[in-house]
C-alpha cells in the first residue's frame, strides 16, 4: 500500500501500524508527535494504529532553539 509520510510517498505492507512505520524509518528516538490524516495519535496507541492505503502521516520532532 502507498502512504504519504511528511509529504513523501512510501510503500508499506498491508496491516502495518504507525509504530511499524516509525521503526522502519529508524525514528523511534526522534518522533515526539504523530498524526494520521490530521488526527493526533498518542504514543501509547502507535502499536494499534493500523495504516491504510492513501493515509497521510505527519511525524514531528521538537527542536529547541533560541
Amino acid at each position: 500500500m502507498d502512504i504519504k509520510v511528511n509529504g513523501e510517498v512510501r510503500e508499506m505492507n498491508e496491516g502495518s501500524t504507525l509504530h511499524d512505520l516509525i521503526h522502519t524509518l529508524g525514528l523511534e528516538e526522534r518522533v515526539m508527535a504523530a498524526a494520521v490524516n490530521m488526527q493526533i495519535v498518542k504514543k501509547d496507541a502507535w502499536d494499534s494504529a493500523v495504516l491504510n492505503d492513501g493515509d497521510t502521516i505527519e511525524l514531528l520532532d521538537f527542536v529547541g532553539g533560541g
